[in-house]
């Protein structure tokens, strides 16, 4: 079984020497990091469960620390230690979202029985564990992915109805399976429903069933899609073209956890757990009329927000040969993969329709291929857009500075003093760089 990984930032060595092998000694993998700057450069790579920081160090202090670290994961808790603390730093972090603030000299036992506390609600998930399975059909590498995939264990198994939104060919539906998956309903069923895809006429049968006689055709009872999920889950895909009689029927059971079949009278008692999704703008529909409010409120208990691909560049490798895996065993083909140049075109590409799109065009291209290495040539007609350009490294920095002193100077209303004291820089040095971006100050004064 994988141990829990705890990051430990300090500048002293000696503490982290000392702190590492108690920790160890406690059964956790430990990984260290002798200044901020330091644990964020190592953070996305190792994603631990928890962070244990000191107050005072040079460059980073433990509280910038915790904000930077929050840019990019807002679940993983933080502990931060201190020889100098002060009740005012303790509420103030505490209020900020650290999840403990400890004076120096640490009490060992204290400080265990503080990570034990915080690792019960640490859900950063662990890549190979075997109890990970309610995530193997989602393949992801990214931070902004494993964030979302932590709140997912978050909610797993509470009873509040879930609203997973994102656009069209994220992936809802694999993660409204793996919500289910992860949660203590997982023995049971997980039935998926399009709410698009069914006629309005009979989405009220397919939905809560109809008794034997209810209309024509009707010849024999349909229990219908609430009661082949009872005990598990019931995913309700683009829930937003729902019709507007059916969002009231809807409201009712959610409220009252009952159905009536089409054709009864009689109240039939349910236990299902509702997860939908849509790519809308639910608001703006609320505002037009078109979904009901107050339904809204009772399905958006708990958001999880896909991001799209263009947002997750660093999946696209390990979707790509993921899909290539797949394919080979399907057509009992051997494709190796694409070749460098198409694997670029891939990478810059904006995939707008997301995750489908990037596996459609991965299975023309290996079923027109005639070698193992994917060519490029094979990707041209079929990705006809342009491509977003990836910078180099002086680009990127250029651009970034660029838009920086803008803003800056946009805040400062072209103060140039000003600007300089919060970049930090001397006004001598801000001026040179001033010049090397071309910007003039007085254009932006008042």
């Amino acid at each position: 079984m994988n141990r829990q990984t705890i990051l430990l930032v300090d500048d002293e060595q000696d503490l982290l020497s000392l702190w590492t092998l108690r920790l160890e000694s406690a059964g956790y993998k430990v990984v260290t990091a002798e200044s901020g700057k330091a644990a964020m450069g190592i953070f996305p790579a190792i994603l631990p469960h928890l962070v244990i920081t000191d107050l005072r160090m040079e460059d980073m202090d433990g509280m910038a620390l915790y904000d930077s670290i929050r840019k990019v994961n807002k679940t993983v808790p933080v502990i931060i230690i201190t020889a100098h603390g002060t009740i005012t730093e303790a509420v103030d972090a505490t209020r900020q979202g650290v999840y403990s603030f400890l004076p120096k000299p640490i009490d060992g036992r204290k400080l265990l029985n503080e990570i034990a506390k915080a690792l019960a609600v640490a859900t950063v998930p662990l890549q190979n564990s075997e109890e990970n399975t309610w995530r193997q059909h989602i393949v992801s590498q990214s931070t902004i992915m494993e964030e979302l995939l932590a709140k997912v264990q978050l909610v797993a198994d509470n009873m509040s109805n879930v609203l997973i939104r994102g656009e069209s060919g994220t992936g809802k539906e694999l993660l409204a399976l793996a919500v289910h998956k992860a949660g203590n309903r997982s023995e049971k069923d997980f039935v998926p429903v399009n709410c698009s895809a069914i006629p309005e006429a009979l989405m009220e049968s397919e939905l809560f069933g109809h008794a034997r006689g209810s209309f024509t055709g009707a010849h024999k009872s349909h229990p219908g899609l609430f009661m082949a999920a009872h005990g598990g889950t019931l995913f309700l895909d683009e829930i937003g073209d729902m019709p507007a009689h059916l969002q009231v029927k809807l409201l009712r059971v959610l409220q009252e956890r009952t159905i009536r079949p089409v054709g009864s009278t009689k109240d039939i008692p349910v236990d299902v757990r509702i997860i939908s999704a849509t790519h809308q703008n639910l608001e703006d529909s609320i505002k037009e009329k078109g979904f009901r409010e107050d339904l809204y409120y009772r399905l958006n208990v708990v958001t999880l927000e896909l991001p799209p691909l263009r947002d997750r560049r660093e999946d696209i490798t390990l979707l790509v040969n993921h899909f290539v895996s797949l394919l080979n065993q399907q057509n009992n083909k051997k494709i190796t993969g694409f070749s460098p140049d198409a694997m670029k075109i891939l990478l810059e590409a904006t995939w707008p329709g997301n995750i489908r799109q990037l596996f459609n065009v991965v299975e023309q291209a290996a079923a027109l291929s005639t070698t193992p290495l994917i060519p490029s040539d094979l990707l041209h007609h079929t990705l006809k857009e342009n491509p977003v350009k990836i910078l180099s490294f002086d680009e990127a920095r250029h651009e970034f500075e660029q838009s920086y002193l803008v803003r800056l100077l946009q805040t400062t209303s072209g103060n140039v003093a000003w600007a300089a004291r919060i970049a930090k820089r001397n006004r001598t040095d801000f001026y040179k760089i001033l010049n090397r971006h071309n910007i003039i100050p007085s254009l932006f004064k008042n």
